[in-house]
């Protein structure tokens, strides 16, 4: 077979863009959690193969689980796909067995050109050696002569930024230095195919954001990604396309944003299923126990007053605070503080009617005190409110210490912390003094 050079691989790639590079066909992983009868296991398979016997492939053994279960996808030159989902919903095996470091129990894989797996930190180095001879056997792993990696050596070394420890041994390096010295290897050899798995959490923002970089160009030029990362911003921004994956099953398939909203809404699914009431009834109080008012509901309403499960993020949205005052009371005010449920930022939204210079003169009545935000600027997630309403000087009449609610998706929200309501325009320069 003939050897292309760079140049002539390049060229080859430019001009077959479009192509099917690599195609998932029906594959299946299983395991054994039992590492006793996991050996048992192999040994049965082994022998079966010996014998000329068919494995036991389609089912599953006892104490046996699927890992992955029919997976099929295809993709193109140039494509990126994201690979999302919990730990332990296949997506690392999966990697494993398209750089053939393990075999499916059905199904195959098929690829185009060369393929460069990064599926752990400095994955194929040998920490005895240094940096510099670590270039030399993993590039001629990947394929490439010991010229075209004398060519290339400088510009993975100013790539990884390693510097005087290059010839110093791998095992010294930090995690950070033998991941990007891994990436760096792995980049360079110009692969048609390029598996990543989370090695792009290792480093600074600076060297995440050459990465990035780098990968556009190698996209642009024809190489196919392959990706896995829980990092939300990582598949956003390297990604055209993304597979969800929940215990080996491939649940959805699409745009990223939609893949990762989906993924993050079914991953607090069944927390998000408490919250989903739409109002919260507060019993009530025997006179004696009552300082004259009592909260007796909590609810989100929408912009045409509708009670809602959950309000959405970027839309009108009324807070509403049900109260049974028992007698005449002036100057009432109210104080909402509201924090993430699974969050550790403590405090993100404080609001006071007091701050606002607004008070109420209430009668003994059963009633409402709304709170109208004309957008609701909380990211989609889960949250806990504490209601107090009260006097001035802390003389508060009654209080919810924990209101626990949802916010749901409207807008695209991943990677920010808040919605900002905005309007976009076009004008003539003005003046700079």
């Amino acid at each position: 077979m003939t050897k292309l050079s760079g140049q002539e691989a390049l060229t080859k790639r430019e001009e077959g863009k479009g192509e099917v590079v690599l195609s998932v066909n029906g594959v299946s992983k299983k395991f054994c959690r039992s590492l006793k009868r996991s050996l048992f296991y192999g040994v049965q398979d082994i022998t079966s193969e010996l014998v000329g016997q068919q494995r036991q492939s389609q089912g599953l053994r006892p104490g046996e689980f699927w890992a992955l279960k029919d997976v099929s996808f295809e993709l193109r030159r140039g494509e990126a796909l994201g690979l999302v989902g919990a730990n332990g919903a296949g997506k690392s095996t999966l990697l494993r067995i398209i750089s053939g470091l393990i075999k499916p129990d059905t199904g195959f894989v098929e690829g185009k050109g060369r393929l460069a797996p990064l599926i752990a930190l400095g994955a194929g180095f040998n920490p005895i050696l240094t940096g510099r001879e670590n270039i030399y056997a993993n590039m001629s792993i990947l394929g490439l002569s010991k010229k075209e990696i004398d060519q290339r050596f400088d510009e993975v070394v100013e790539f990884a930024e390693i510097g005087d420890a290059i010839d110093a041994p791998v095992q010294t390096y930090s995690s950070g230095m033998a991941a990007r010295l891994g990436f760096a290897s792995a980049i360079y050899t110009e692969p048609d195919i390029l598996l990543i798995d989370e090695v792009l959490a290792v480093g600074d923002m600076r060297f995440r954001v050459k990465c990035f970089h780098r990968l556009a160009k190698l996209r642009k030029n024809g190489t196919t990604l392959l990706l896995v990362s829980h990092d939300p911003n990582v598949i956003l921004t390297a990604c055209n396309s993304a597979v969800y994956f929940s215990k080996g099953n491939v649940m959805a398939t699409g745009e990223p944003h939609a893949i990762m909203s989906q993924y993050e809404a079914e991953l607090f699914l069944k927390e998000q299923a408490k919250y989903s009431t739409g109002i919260l009834f507060l019993p009530e109080k025997c006179q004696n126990e009552s300082l004259g008012l009592d909260i007796t509901y909590l609810c989100f309403r929408d912009h045409e007053e509708e009670i809602v499960q959950s309000p959405a993020c970027g839309k009108p949205t009324i807070f509403c605070i049900g109260y049974k005052a028992r007698k005449g009371i002036e100057n009432v005010g109210v104080i909402i503080q509201i924090g993430e449920k699974f969050g550790e930022e403590g405090l993100i939204l404080r609001l006071s009617s007091f701050s606002d210079k607004t008070t109420f003169n209430l009668i003994p009545e059963q009633q409402e005190i709304q709170i109208s935000m004309p957008f609701l600027c909380l990211k989609p997630n889960i949250y806990v409110m504490k209601v107090l309403i009260g006097q001035p000087g802390h003389n508060y009449l009654d209080a919810v210490e924990t209101f626990e609610f949802r916010v749901d998706e409207s807008v695209n929200m991943s990677q920010c912390l808040f919605y900002q309501p905005r309007s976009w325009q076009k004008v003539k320069s003005a003046a700079i003094k």
